[in-house]
């Protein structure tokens, strides 16, 4: 059953499914997970799929999920991007689909793309280069990207700080450089069909993000990952104004709770009118379900 949006209230572009249904948590990734909670100030437990299209269900919000492979780089094993694909598949009505896949697998890589949109139905795709260990510029990360890029499909790119990694000795190995918004420029510029979402409001790098998505016609931006009342002045004046149409709703759950982020957008000087934009309609062009 597609998702009927007269009876959601918004678009979640940015949810994380942490632990598959059937392997238990990986320890390598659970260091990971105890320090961004500490960070957050959020609960440890991490929620399985069916507890989260639960809530979403309730909430009456549909979300874009995902996994994060950083295999190479951190050696922490992956939920299946096919397992999320069939779970979405089940619950398509409020779940859309997106994979995660180290850009270091390069041409296998973009094999399992394939495979994914062709067979599984993954709508996008989804990269956090700061845990994956390279430049998301990188030739390496090419392949994949061609993928994307030839069935026209948004990509989401980490930027900005990470609480994965603060507080852990050596940050965890995790180098914040490849959270530079301006590194996803060259893949803007060389896959002009792939619909570039840069997570988060990029600090320390924000006027970076608002520059590419005034420039770019195919970058956005998702508000995941950060309380509203934390942002930049220069976010809120820019969704108000030129870039009203590029600005997403995310939570970056389960890390930030989505009632908690709209909540609180709702008294930070959003103007009445653009609030539905960000909630669910940029969104909803974005991912074809206009």
């Amino acid at each position: 059953m597609p998702i009927d949006l007269t009876k959601i209230r918004a678009i979640d572009v940015h949810v994380h499914a942490e632990v598959s249904c059937h392997d238990p948590e990986d320890p390598v990734m659970g260091q990971f997970f105890d320090a961004a909670s500490a960070y957050f100030k959020a609960p440890r437990e991490r929620p399985k799929m069916p507890e989260i299209v639960e809530l979403y269900r309730e909430a009456q919000i549909a979300f874009c999920m995902f996994t994060v492979d950083c295999e190479s780089h951190i050696g922490a094993k992956r939920v299946s991007n096919f397992e999320i694909a069939e779970f979405a598949a089940k619950h398509d009505d409020i779940c859309i689909p997106f994979a995660s896949i180290d850009p270091h697998k390069g041409k296998m890589g973009a094999r399992e793309a394939r495979d994914l949109v062709e067979n599984c139905g993954v709508k996008g795709f989804k990269f956090h280069h700061i845990m994956q260990g390279c430049n998301p510029g990188d030739q390496v990360g090419y392949p994949i990207y061609e993928i994307i890029n030839h069935y026209k499909l948004p990509a989401i790119f980490h930027t900005g700080h990470s609480g994965m990694g603060t507080g852990m000795r050596g940050g965890g190995g995790v180098r914040l450089k490849y959270g530079q918004p301006m590194l996803v420029d060259d893949v803007a510029v060389d896959f002009p069909d792939m619909k570039i979402i840069l997570a988060h409001p990029s600090w320390p790098w924000v006027d970076e993000s608002l520059s590419m998505a005034l420039h770019k016609t195919n970058v956005y931006i998702d508000l995941s990952g950060w309380s509203p009342k934390y942002f930049a002045p220069q976010i809120i004046q820019y969704a108000n104004t030129q870039l009203r149409k590029k600005m997403l709703f995310g939570s970056d759950f389960p890390l930030i709770h989505p009632d908690k982020w709209l909540d609180a957008a709702r008294g930070v000087g959003f103007r009445e009118e653009i609030l539905p934009g960000i909630m669910k309609d940029n969104a909803a062009r974005l991912l074809g379900l206009t």
